[in-house]
């Protein structure tokens, strides 16, 4: 499952975590393995400096005053951590007993592992609101919201790619969305 930021994954993907299905959090997989894994640490270390791990836990606040204003750097920081968090994310589904697992993150296609699933939500929403929203979850100006947009594949783009969408846009409920997606996904396991 993907969309940008602020378009409501999460939310979905709580939804479906109702329903019994497995979900792997791949944002938050990527922040334990940049912290757990010494191949990792080592390769930001050698291509970012000391500074990007202070008394031993990663700045990310460091570490995004370097990615956010400079698209090679966070290409660079993606293609470290990237084929890490996907390994990772394959060890997991592997280990998955439910009808199917899925897997929610912001850079399905802009990582590659799209390859790596047998199909892809998106979760669609107008870029007023997830604006608003990130405004209201990071405490951060619109301005960086917008930045960060602008490092992410377009929304337009995104969804054409994607085999199914939930629509978080306050005209149709989302609940009722997921419950008729769950259902076609269990009929086709």
């Amino acid at each position: 499952m993907t969309g940008g930021i602020g378009s409501g994954k999460t939310t979905v993907a709580r939804i479906f975590e109702q329903l019994g299905i497995p979900v792997y959090y791949a944002d938050e997989r990527a922040k334990s393995i940049i912290e757990e894994n010494a191949e990792v640490r080592q390769s930001i270390i050698h291509h970012f400096g000391e500074n990007s791990f202070r008394n031993g836990i990663y700045d990310r606040g460091y570490m995004s005053s370097i990615v956010f204003n400079n698209p090679e750097r966070l290409k660079l920081l993606n293609d470290i951590v990237h084929p890490f968090t996907i390994s990772d994310a394959t060890d997991w589904m592997k280990k998955q007993s439910a009808p199917y697992a899925i897997k929610e993150a912001a850079l399905i296609f802009e990582s590659g592992s799209d390859k790596h699933l047998d199909k892809v939500i998106g979760v669609s929403a107008p870029e007023e609101s997830r604006v608003k929203r990130v405004m209201q979850r990071d405490g951060i100006s619109e301005m960086d919201v917008l930045r960060k947009m602008n490092l992410q594949m377009g929304e337009d783009e995104k969804m054409k790619r994607c085999d199914y969408i939930i629509r978080n846009d306050e005209t149709e409920m989302v609940i009722p969305q997921v419950l008729k997606l769950h259902e076609l996904l269990l009929s086709l396991t």
